[in-house]
């Protein structure tokens, strides 16, 4: 399978420095495109082929939709901007782009060396393997056929990542054995406990039938 058919859709505002690490790997793997959703940022991200900046509604639903809209390609890769990818991780798409009828999503891991990093790993393992719930900074791999089929992502202003993967279940979803790496400078910032804990309460309301855009501040801290 060939990474050109691939396109990744990142939402973006105010990205500053973060994206370059993530964009060197892409640009060096050969992706047919990268489009950057911008959701209004003061400064917009510089672009040059293959990477292409789309203006969107703001918020991580409606920006993933518009960038889906947008793309080319026969594969569709959803990543977030604080993301870059682990070694082998071009293998690991090539071979899951051989199973068009699932979707697929990378290992969950942290940018950080301490044992809080590696236990909120685990328990997102945990959340995995058990309850087929992985979230949007793992990434996701979906084949435009069914991406198409499921109705695509929702203009949710959160949890549309949870919401997409409700709608694949478990059998339409497999885990790829390479991490996406995520910055973990939210959980640095609000302490490891407590963003983890306003985590789990967000996805409980969210599963309660809180409307996503009173979670919204919630989830922002704010």
């Amino acid at each position: 399978m060939q990474i050109a058919s691939v396109s990744v859709v990142l939402p973006v505002l105010n990205p500053g420095g973060r994206l370059s690490p993530l964009l060197a790997q892409l640009r060096a793997a050969g992706v047919g495109e990268v489009i950057l959703a911008d959701g209004g940022s003061a400064t917009p991200p510089e672009a040059a082929p293959p990477v292409r900046l789309l203006p969107a509604p703001r918020g991580r639903g409606p920006q993933m939709v518009a960038g889906a809209a947008a793309a080319r390609g026969d594969w569709l890769l959803f990543l977030h901007a604080d993301t870059r990818l682990g070694e082998g991780w071009e293998g690991a798409l090539r071979a899951a782009m051989a199973e068009r009828a699932r979707a697929h999503h990378f290992a969950f891991a942290l940018d950080d060396a301490s044992p809080e990093a590696r236990r909120l790993e685990r328990a997102v393992a945990w959340r995995c393997r058990w309850l087929a719930l992985p979230y949007g900074d793992q990434g996701l791999l979906i084949h435009r056929d069914l991406y198409a089929l499921l109705g695509g992502f929702r203009p949710l202003p959160l949890m549309e990542d949870v919401d997409m993967v409700r709608r694949l279940g478990r059998a339409r979803l497999a885990a790829m054995p390479v991490p996406a790496i995520t910055s973990a400078e939210r959980w640095r910032r609000d302490g490891w406990r407590r963003r983890s804990a306003r985590n789990l309460l967000v996805l409980s309301l969210w599963f309660a039938g809180v409307p996503p855009r009173w979670l919204l501040r919630l989830y922002a801290g704010r």
